[in-house]
């Protein structure tokens, strides 16, 4: 079964222990969590991998749900084409995205704004203390799976992070050549 921080009777039943109830209660495990686990041990049937899947988290963000694993098991749940993620996603009528639990903050950064290519990740310390990831992506805003507002809130909820996201387009690495072509045609005077 899944490995995950809910017994594994208790998940299958719906009814659950002492010991899962409290870590309910006090917001251990959400439940999206729970929802996520569920769906997760319905599908291991159809998806013998995922028995060896360590479900940490899940964390929804609009319509999507992010799952975290760990570093492992992310191959596992992108393999098979798609589909265990297209089963996951349409058993709990969200998009699903998966995320290594812990690892490096560059990783993450990548595997959040995929498909675009991360340029830049700098630490801004902020004149009150705090701190923020600038983040300057090469490519078009409209590639990006998700809006950006809603890609900062799954940063802040996944990694406790804020995010400043900046897009930095071809043409603004220098002048624009099709000026200076134009500027070629002129006459002389």
């Amino acid at each position: 079964m899944v490995k995950a921080p809910l017994c594994a009777f208790d998940v299958k039943s719906g009814i659950f222990c002492a010991k899962c109830e409290a870590k309910i209660r006090s917001g251990e495990v959400t439940d999206v969590d729970v929802a996520v686990i569920k769906a997760l041990v319905d599908l291991e049937e159809e998806f013998p991998i995922l028995q060896d899947v360590n479900f940490h988290k899940a964390v929804r963000v609009g319509k999507t749900i992010a799952i975290l694993v760990d570093h492992e098991d992310v191959p596992k749940m992108l393999s098979s084409g798609g589909k265990i993620l297209r089963a996951l996603g349409d058993s709990l009528k969200k998009k699903v995205r998966v995320f290594e639990n812990k690892g490096d903050l560059r990783t993450f950064i990548e595997s959040l704004f995929s498909p675009l290519n991360v340029l830049s990740v700098n630490t801004i310390w902020v004149p009150d203390g705090s701190q923020e990831i600038r983040v300057i992506l090469s490519g078009p805003e409209r590639s990006l799976p998700m809006d950006v507002e809603s890609l900062k809130k799954l940063a802040k909820e996944i990694r406790n992070i804020t995010l400043r996201v900046e897009f930095e387009h071809p043409r603004s690495r220098g002048y624009d050549s099709r000026w200076r072509s134009s500027q070629r045609k002129r006459p002389r005077r």
